[in-house]
């Protein structure tokens, strides 16, 4: 007898939300390659977050959820209740504190539309290292504080969110997913809706104009949480001026070199001013040390403009097109072509923010850094915080210190560095074995087997599996 098709079709549907429902929540065990109360790593390399060299043959002891003790292997002995894993030629660096991160990315096709990643974005953080991150601007804010609940609960996969709220726009928004601010007042009630929501951070996007930037620092303060940006209508100086804690990007987008530049206004073609900006003349090393001056941190995301630089930068990873969906493939790969006449211009920009980078270090400024899984489409969420961290080193900071960028200037700025951010006596066990050494070959850094977090061991080949041509779609 044949079923009806409504019926084959009530089936499939059914079907359908079933899979979808456990693939969203499977629960965390699937997942997990090491869980005991207590854990011993034995003979390790440890590169502790700190910038200090590596030290080698180390072991780490892990007792629920906490580092007991890190030490030489010839002294440290593991207790005898312990899971032991002997982890010769393996790395051990502290989980990765992205604070550039997001739950959306491009759905191609120059639509400026974001589909929210809510399935393979956690799982991409988390297989790649990340156990902390900021997700810097938010396009479906509810979704991310309620991704933020199911991990925090055990139910998925993922890194700590720290969860930041819908970006705080100007007139001139280029995605209709974003609230265009109406003036001061609009901006005080956005801050104060989102933070009694539960978001703990904020973002200022390219068309706030001072005033509106000035009432959210000012009631993101009096909520005692932090704001960054992602400017253009507002110099970087200015917002220092204004109070703002942190800037995203860095030089490339700061606009108050170009020479037709209007107050409030964000003004075209403000990449080749800077592409010609002297970098260590008077007006450049002055925003530099007032930046410093200010407290305010940079967060560096050299990755995502990276992916826009041309033929060969980065390189055309299998692993990148193995997540990624056919459409978002092609559509990544139809925009680098698209893209090469700017390359030029790119590749300049890049280099010009790498030397940014260092001289902002070196006068004292707090660099961090993220993913931004935006652009093109070619940062990808965890395989881009990876990425930057060999750009970093490439840059011209040492392994070391591209790693204290990662996890310990992260956790100082989140007021965290008392759990997180370094390997040492007491912290949070969050932990990435790697499988080779990337003190000596930066690109080792990519060879992740294992992320603990909270002392919890979780299996990146098999999260990253898990989403295979998910990028994309969801």
């Amino acid at each position: 007898m044949k079923k009806s098709i409504p019926l084959i079709f009530a089936a499939a549907i059914a079907a359908g939300m079933l899979l979808a429902q456990s693939r969203l929540e499977p629960g965390v065990k699937p997942f997990t390659s090491v869980d005991a109360p207590v854990i011993a790593l034995e003979h390790v390399r440890v590169i502790d977050g700190t910038g200090t060299p590596a030290v080698a043959d180390e072991t780490i002891v892990i007792d629920h959820g906490r580092i007991r003790a890190v030490g030489p292997a010839a002294s440290t002995p593991a207790p005898s209740d312990a899971q032991v894993l002997d982890l010769r030629g393996h790395t051990v660096i502290p989980g990765l504190i992205g604070m550039h991160e997001h739950m959306f990315y491009p759905s191609g096709g120059g639509i400026p539309i974001y589909s929210e990643h809510a399935f393979s974005h956690p799982r991409l953080y988390l297989a790649s290292g990340v156990t902390t991150a900021r997700t810097a601007g938010s396009l479906e804010a509810y979704t991310d504080l309620n991704l933020k609940k199911l991990i925090d609960e055990g139910r998925m996969p993922g890194p700590q969110l720290d969860v930041t709220g819908p970006y705080l726009e100007g007139h001139g928004a280029f995605t209709p997913q974003m609230h265009e601010l109406t003036g001061p007042d609009d901006a005080r009630r956005m801050v104060d809706y989102w933070a009694s929501e539960g978001v703990t951070s904020f973002k200022a996007y390219m068309h706030i104009t001072r005033a509106e930037l000035a009432a959210a620092i000012q009631e993101v303060h009096k909520h005692g949480l932090k704001i960054t940006g992602h400017l253009c209508s507002v110099g970087f100086r200015e917002a220092a001026a204004l109070g703002i804690d942190n800037l995203e990007h860095g030089l490339v987008v700061d606009t108050e070199f170009a020479p037709d530049k209007e107050p409030d206004v964000c003004p075209p073609g403000a990449e080749a001013s800077i592409a010609k900006l002297d970098l260590q003349s008077a007006p450049a090393q002055e925003m530099i040390h007032e930046l410093v001056e200010h407290h305010v941190a940079v967060t560096a995301t050299l990755a995502v403009f990276e992916a826009m630089s041309g033929p060969g930068r980065p390189p055309l990873e299998p692993r990148m097109l193995e997540v990624m969906s056919p459409q978002a493939a092609v559509s990544y790969l139809a925009s680098k072509e698209l893209g090469l006449k700017r390359a030029p211009m790119i590749q300049a920009l890049l280099k010009k923010e790498m030397a940014f980078e260092r001289d902002f270090v070196k006068a004292g400024g707090l660099l961090m850094a993220g993913a931004d899984p935006t652009g093109n489409g070619g940062a990808i969420a965890g395989f881009a915080d990876q990425r930057n961290i060999e750009l970093l080193v490439e840059a011209g900071f040492t392994p070391a210190e591209a790693v204290k960028i990662y996890t310990l200037n992260a956790a100082i700025f989140m007021g965290r560095a008392n759990r997180i951010g370094t390997i040492a006596e007491g912290k949070d066990a969050n932990l990435v074995v790697i499988d080779g050494d990337p003190s000596t070959q930066i690109n080792d850094i990519e060879k992740v087997s294992t992320v603990f977090k909270d002392g919890v061991g979780y299996d990146s080949a098999k999260l990253i599996a898990s989403v295979a041509h998910a990028v994309g779609l969801h």
